[in-house]
Order: C-alpha cells, then structure tokens, then sequence
C-alpha cells in the first residue's frame, strides 16, 4: 500500500512510522497508509515556515490572490472525488461530504478575491503637521490543529486567510482523517505554493501538536477542537505572549415555540441535531419545547425518525453515516446509558446497530422528560443524541436557553416577530439562527461563539483578518 507522506520544505518526507485511515462504515476498508512526524521533524517544518515568512511576506497581493483562485477551483474541479474520500474516512453521508468539499473550494476563491481588499486608514493626528496610517501586516508563522468532523472545510477556514494575509503554516490535521488533509495538501502544492510557505505534518496531539503549541517560532495557534485540549493550548500560547484562536465545544438548544410551523420545527431540530451523525460542534443537542406544541412536536420527531436510514455514507438512500470510530461510538452508548440512569426517558433509538458491513453505527436517540440540570444537558456528547426540555413559554425557553457554558449556536421557530427579535438580541450565542437549523454557516460570514465555546478572533469572511494580521500605526511628518 502506497504511503501519504508529510509535506515539509517543500518536500514530501517519509515519517517515522505509519498509521492507517480505516473507514468507519467498513473496518475491513483501508483507505490508505499515512505517514506520522516526529517533534524533530514538526521542529523542521516550523523552521522551513519561519524561513519562507519574509520572503512570502513580501509578495504581492495578485500572486497570492492567484494561487488561492487556482486552489479553490483545483478543489471545485475534483468536489465528486474527494467528496468521497472525505465520506469514506469520516463518515457523513456522500451529499453532505461533496457539500463541504464544494465549501472548502468556495472558501480559498473567497479568500483570493478577499486579499485584494486590504484596506488600511490614513487621517491627520492630533498634532499639528503630522499624518497617522493605520496598516495590517501578516502575523508571521501560523500553527493550525484540525478536528477530524470537518476533514477539509476547517483547514480550508484556517489555511486560505493565512495564505491570504503572507502568512506561512504549519498544518496538523486530526489522526483520525488525513486522507482529506493529505489531498488538500496535493492540491496547494500542485497549484504552486513556495516552499516552506505550506507545511502538513501527520501525528498525534501529544507531539506534533505540543511541538507547534510551544515552540517560540510559531507567532499563532488556530485550533478546533475539544474544550480540555484548547485550555491547555491557551494556557500555553498565552504563557510564551503567542497569538490564539480557539473553536471548542456547543451545547446548542433550539427553541420551539407554541406558534411554530410544525414541519419547520421538525425538520431544523431533525438537521441540527442528527444529520452529520451529530458530529457538528453546531448541532443542536437541546431541544427546548414550550408546553403548547410540546406532545405534538414530540410525536411528529419520532415519526420523522422512523424515515431516516442509517448506513454506509456512499450508499445513496443513506441519511445518517457511521460514528467516526469506535471510542466516540462507546462515548455516545455511555451517554445514553447516563441519561436513562438520571430519568431521562428515551422514547426512540440509542442502541448500536449491527448492519452488512463491520462498521460504527448508531440509531439517533431521542430523550424527553429531561431537565437543564442532566448531566446529558450539560455536557456535550457530539453524536446523534438529542434531548427534548419543555418549557413554560417564551421566557422561560430563553431561560432554559442560555442555562449552559457553551455559546457557539442557538436557533428559534417561531412566527412571532417579537420573540424572534428578542431571542437574537438576549440569547449569548455567537450564532442565531431563525427558522432554520442551528448547524449550517455561509463561508462568507463569521463563525464563532462565546462563553466556553469561543476564544479569540473570529474566523471566516473578513473577520478573519483579526487573528491572521496584526495592525501598526505609523506617523508621517507632513
């Protein structure tokens, strides 16, 4: 089998052993050997970004406009193959898989019309004869650590604005998807990358990660992932004074309202809570029902489950893929098992399915009868596990809403203007959602929360220029 090798200093370098990429909706499906760097060979890969940063810093923003345009329609031109790829390695259904390729090539076009409108500021000082210019500059070496649910939308989100802004990266995907990565890597090299300006290297958080996180090379840290591992990386930038961007967990409600259009309801909380296998940090886990619709939307929920197909991503009548492997299978079987011991009553799915293929899957589960306090509303599971909260009226769901110390998503349906006004005004998420499911992002706009969920600048759009760049101020003697 062929081995996938890391990508330093503009070469293709063997590792110091391999891992294999196992598809989860077939065990017996290899999908390929991908080489694992060592920390002298991440140190390497630091070194050759921090070599390439003055020069790269210095090119012309129609250079690197043009390169992210040949990346982009590159990754366009080949959505159907790596579309499924990415389903073969992480799970989701084949649609959703050609979808996020179609945005990561969205993402990198973006971005290349975006570098050309650096905007900076020029105004008279206060002092008489002098003038003041405002001006962004690159940040310098950039160090990207990926999670394994969007194995190329979110290193597409970080790696285009640094390119963009004459950054130079360091790419560490997650263990558990580098095919994904590794294509897009191809695909940067080949469209004509300098080099040193790109580097990927394949490994485990403990090294290739720790090496990127402590070393004084790196200017910024931009991670996706688990809220224990971006406290710790936090902890560390902030220690040696480095630039951080952090996207952690959600615990994302959606509120239903009395007034809700019963379809809409149904098939937002369907989407957000279970499509991606509910492997989305935007997911919403939490469904919060007012009395009024509350039997109803519970009785329709379970009739909409019934039609849902759970099976291999690549077969088209699949509407649920694969757990991405077998530890996050068995931490969403705990979960359930929690929930029924803290009387949460499940009134569909949960169980581990036994289907043709050895793989990791898992009916949607659907609990009611659950309160803000369950550890199953507390904690986030990330898996097609959604919980059913009822609540007393509008205040009382705006209440239950915000009851959580995550902040990322938080979604409405209603047909009250009032309500839905005020719910995106007092709800502390960073991204609300009207009528439609909470998961689900433009590549144009900012992606980000608060509270628990958030650190940092945001990503995506033009707010990505915050983390990416950094501002100076100049006086001029007029």
């Amino acid at each position: 089998m062929t081995i996938k090798k890391n990508y330093i200093a503009g070469e293709w370098v063997e590792g110091v052993s391999t891992t294999r990429n196992v598809n989860p909706a077939d065990t017996s499906d290899i999908i390929a050997e991908y080489a694992t760097a060592d920390a002298e060979q991440t140190k390497a890969a630091v070194d050759a970004a921090r070599a390439a940063f003055p020069a790269w810093s210095q090119v012309g923003i129609q250079q690197r406009s043009e390169l992210l345009d040949r990346i982009g329609q590159a990754i366009l031109d080949r959505k159907q193959e790596l579309g499924e790829l990415l389903a073969r390695e992480e799970g989701k259904s084949l649609p959703e898989a050609v979808g996020e390729v179609g945005r990561a090539g969205q993402i990198f076009k973006y971005f290349s019309g975006e570098v050309l409108q650096m905007r900076g500021e020029l105004q008279p000082s206060v002092r008489p004869g002098l003038d003041a210019s405002v001006t962004r500059e690159p940040l310098g070496v950039i160090g990207m650590i990926t999670p394994w649910n969007f194995p190329i939308a979110i290193p597409a989100w970080k790696i285009a604005p640094a390119l963009a802004y004459g950054n130079c990266v360091v790419f560490k995907p997650a263990e558990l998807v580098p095919g994904s990565a590794h294509a897009l890597a191809e695909i940067i090299v080949e469209a004509g990358v300098p080099s040193g300006v790109f580097n990927l290297v394949m490994g485990p958080g403990r090294v290739v990660g720790d090496v990127i996180v402590n070393n004084t090379q790196v200017d910024g840290i931009s991670f996706t992932g688990s809220v224990a591992t971006g406290r710790n990386i936090a902890a560390a930038a902030v220690g040696r004074m480095a630039k951080v961007q952090l996207e952690m967990g959600g615990k994302n409600p959606l509120v239903v309202l009395d007034d809700a259009d019963l379809n809409t309801a149904v098939e937002c909380a369907i989407n957000g809570a279970f499509f991606s296998t509910g492997q989305r940090c935007t997911a919403s886990s939490r469904l919060i029902v007012t009395e009024g619709i509350h039997d109803h939307f519970v009785e329709a929920m379970v009739d909409r489950l019934k039609t849902l197909k759970v099976g291999n991503p690549l077969d088209a009548a699949t509407h649920i893929g694969p757990v991405v492997d077998e530890r996050q299978l068995q931490q969403n079987l705990n979960y359930v098992e929690i929930a029924k011991e803290e009387g949460a009553k499940l009134i569909f799915g949960g169980e581990q399915l036994q289907l043709e293929t050895e793989g990791f899957f898992q009916q949607p589960a659907l609990f009611v009868d659950t309160t803000s306090d369950m550890r199953i509303n507390r904690e986030e599971v990330f898996g097609p596990v959604a919980t059913v909260i009822k609540a007393r009226d509008y205040e009382h769901a705006l209440e239950l809403a915000n009851d959580t110390e995550f902040g990322l998503s938080a979604g409405i349906v209603t047909q009250s203007l009032k309500n839905s006004t005020h719910f995106k005004r007092h709800s502390q998420a960073g991204m609300v959602m009207v009528n439609v499911p909470t998961a689900g992002v433009d590549y144009h706009v900012p992606f980000g929360g608060r509270k628990g969920s958030s650190y940092g600048a945001r990503e995506q759009g033009s707010y990505a220029r915050e983390f990416y760049t950094t501002v100076k101020t100049a006086y001029t003697l007029a």
